[in-house]
This record gives structure tokens, sequence and C-alpha cells, in this order.
């Protein structure tokens, strides 16, 4: 299953000419490329970032309504994998080696 998670942008930045920024999702923090959005948000704006890419901006009403939504579904559990798929993303972007799966895991 693919999915969106909201969140907020907390702080912004360049990165070899790449647009990141950092996006707090209910405490957890993760950085993101905004290359897709650049234009269209700022610090304090929400946006739904999927594997590591803030792919749209949201208002916070439905920011806040979706995380309610994913909480209410248990889906939030599963930030771990999305995490680590997005940290993995990130790594493809700015040329780091992908970490290595977990001893016993494919």
């Amino acid at each position: 299953m693919c999915l969106g998670i909201p969140g907020r942008i907390v702080e912004r930045r360049e990165d070899r000419g790449l647009p990141m920024g950092v996006v707090d999702f209910g405490g957890v923090r993760r950085e993101c490329c905004l290359a897709y959005v650049a234009d269209d948000v700022s610090v304090g704006d929400f946006v739904i970032v999927h594997v590591g890419f803030a792919i749209s901006k949201v208002d916070e009403i439905e920011a806040r309504r979706t995380y309610e939504v994913l909480k209410e579904m248990s889906l939030l559990d599963e930030l771990d994998w999305i995490r680590e798929v997005a940290d993995q993303g990130l790594a493809a972007t700015h040329g780091a080696a992908s970490p290595q799966p977990a001893e016993g895991t494919s």
C-alpha cells in the first residue's frame, strides 16, 4: 500500500541546489525533499510526504484530520517501515549507500 503521511515543515534549506527540509510527524522528525512543493511551502506549512518526498501542500485542518484517521486505523504503527523506506530513498537521492536490511530479513 502506498501511504502519504501529513507533517509540518519545521526547517527548510538548500542542499546542493535541492530544496530540503525537516518535517515533523507528530513528534517524529524526518528529512524530506521539498522539490515538488518548493514554490508553495514555507516553514510552518503542512505537507503530505511519501517515501521522503513532500508531494503536496495541505491545510492544517486536513493534515490533522488525516493523521487522526490513520491513527484510528492503526496505520501509524506502520511508520517504522515507512521511515526506513524514506531513509533509503533519501540516501539514494544524495548518492549515499543504501542501508543494508537487518539480519534475517530480505
